[in-house]
Parts: structure tokens; C-alpha cells; sequence
């Protein structure tokens, strides 16, 4: 990717929040209509109960305000919604419109679908967009996956679930948050992990395993050497909370040990575009992030993409 250009007006993080969908779902739960159980869920998945409910729309409304009211930002103020999505709640039009209005923002407004890279997609987006005038952005990771998933299928029902997790940017001279990014796509790739338009999730697990680990190295690698810094000065990695096991697969391949990354999918489950956001959220809630401190976000989805940014937290001079 090309190196993000100097002089170029940077921002910075001044709000987020998140939100989930208010049925809780454990394993035993579905161990008890589908052949699993809570042991074989765990060891496979990491995962412990996920959250589903709300439409896309609701969930970003619920995120976004937090968001805003963390920061202190009247809604007028935003200058543009960016809402990583692939679960829309209608084909036409955006569910970023709706979510624009709900929140009384007065700017533009378009969702972008790349799947679990989403909302790396859609901050770095943003990022862009303020280095062109933009003063404020909203952005927002929303997935509602319990609509297209496949309930009686336990290689998926175990894994999807609903969520939305947001920030707010804001523009910043004193020196750039965002250090170095990447972005990438396999198109060949696309047949592991889709569903047909009014369909439901389709996946070949072992397949996805494989690339998505190899694809999600590449992609931190690049960002981080674009950033001018190495795995050891990371604080955080923030990856796309898909299986405990690619996680730690990663992780190991980068050198970075499983204690620095933002893990929130044995309670939260894989919630797509929301993944990324949610984790990050928790832990700056957790206060486990503070100002100067390197931050990895890094993930891939269906398509297969992939994408990851480097962020210097706060921004300013390292």
C-alpha cells in the first residue's frame, strides 16, 4: 500500500462505544438441538455464549450514540457516517441512511461491505476522508449474522452472532494516529465463505483456517512495516474475532504473545464487521491502552480480505 503521504492531516479516536443483541445464546443451548457441547464448542471456537437480536440499524444507532456522548460531539458536528456492514437491512437503500437520521447527523452517509474486515476498511476510509477536509467522522462496524446463519448446521451456528462496536474521529495537526495500513482481497478465494443473496452462511472451514492465518500475517506485517515499527512495541493486537485457534496461530507467526490481543469472543462470538470494534472497545474499557502506545488491528473475511492498520494511540510525535 502506499505510504500515507507527509504533511497529510491525521486524526485521532475521541469517543466509541458498542452494543449487542439482547438474547444470549450459550453452548449449552445449542448443544441441546444440535450434535456439540459446550467442550467441543470451546476447544474448537473459544467461544462461550455469543449475543443475537436488534436489526443492523438499531445496533449502530445504540454504538454510534455512545459513541458521540462519550465525546462530548453534537451530531451536527459529524461530517460524514461510515458504516461497515454486510448484513444491510435492505438491499436498497443504505443502512447507514437510516442510522444517520436516527442519530440526527446532518452529512453524508454510505455503508461498505467487506465482510470481517469491514471496519479496517472503514476506519482507514475515514482516516482518508479527514485528510481531505473532514473535521469528524463516525465509524461504525455493525454485523446482524444470526439472520443468515444456519441454525441447524453446527460447524456455523456455533461460530455468528450480532453486535456493533463505533468510534469517533476527529481531526487532528499534532500528529497522526494512524502510522501505516494495508488493505487486500483474493477474489479466487471467495468460494470458502459466502451466501447467496436472501441465503444463508456457507463456509469450508479447514480452507478458511489455512488462508485466513496466512492472510492476516501478511497484512499485519505490511502495515507494521509501514509504520517503521516491529511486533515487539506493540501494546495491543486487535484481531478480527473469528476462532480462538487462528488467533493464536497469528499471533505465534507475528512473535506477538496471545496476552497482548483484545479477545472478547468467548462471550461475544463472531460478529463479522462488529468484531474488531467490540474487542477494541473492551479494551480501552479496561484501560489496557494508553496514550503513545502502539495498537495492531488486523483481520480478514469473505472474499477473502483482509485488512490491518497500526495506531499510534493519542497521536502526536512517537
Amino acid at each position: 500500500m502506499p505510504a500515507i503521504p507527509s504533511g497529510a492531516r491525521g486524526a485521532v479516536i475521541i469517543g466509541w462505544g458498542s452494543a449487542f443483541g439482547e438474547k444470549t445464546i450459550t453452548n449449552e443451548d445449542l448443544s441441546r438441538v444440535l450434535e456439540t457441547s459446550d467442550e467441543w464448542i470451546i476447544e474448537r471456537t473459544g467461544i462461550r455464549e455469543r449475543r443475537i437480536g436488534g436489526s443492523t440499524a438499531s445496533l449502530s444507532v445504540q454504538s454510534g450514540r455512545r459513541a458521540l456522548e462519550m465525546a462530548g460531539v453534537d451530531p451536527t458536528e459529524v461530517d460524514a457516517l461510515v458504516l461497515a456492514t454486510t448484513t444491510p437491512d435492505r438491499s436498497v437503500p443504505a443502512t447507514s441512511a437510516t442510522v444517520q437520521h436516527a442519530l440526527g447527523l446532518k452529512c453524508g452517509a454510505f455503508d461498505l461491505n467487506a465482510a470481517c474486515s469491514g471496519f479496517v476498511y472503514a476506519l482507514i476510509n475515514a482516516h482518508g476522508l479527514i485528510a481531505m477536509g473532514a473535521k469528524k467522522v463516525l465509524v461504525i462496524g455493525t454485523d446482524t449474522l444470526s439472520r443468515i446463519t444456519d441454525w441447524t448446521d453446527r460447524n456455523t451456528a456455533v461460530l455468528f452472532a450480532d453486535g456493533s462496536g463505533a468510534v469517533l474521529l476527529e481531526a487532528s495537526d499534532a500528529g497522526s494516529q494512524l502510522l501505516g495500513w494495508d488493505v487486500d482481497a483474493d477474489g479466487s478465494a471467495e468460494k470458502y465463505l459466502y451466501a447467496e443473496l436472501g441465503g444463508i452462511l456457507k463456509m469450508e472451514g479447514r480452507e478458511v483456517f489455512r488462508r485466513a492465518v496466512r492472510i492476516m500475517v501478511d497484512s499485519a506485517q505490511k502495515s507494521m512495516a509501514a509504520a517503521g515499527i516491529t511486533a515487539d512495541q506493540l501494546t495491543l493486537v486487535v484481531p478480527h474475532q473469528a476462532n480462538i485457534r487462528i488467533i493464536q496461530a497469528a499471533c505465534e507467526r507475528l512473535n506477538v504473545p496471545i496476552e497482548k490481543a483484545a479477545l472478547v469472543l468467548q462471550y461475544a462470538g463472531n460478529t463479522s464487521s462488529a468484531s474488531i470494534p467490540l474487542a477494541l472497545v473492551d479494551a480501552l474499557d479496561n484501560g489496557r491502552v494508553k496514550p503513545g502506545d502502539y495498537v495492531l488491528l488486523v483481520g480478514f473475511g469473505a472474499g477473502m480480505t483482509a485488512a490491518s492498520a497500526v495506531l499510534r494511540w493519542g497521536g502526536g510525535a512517537a
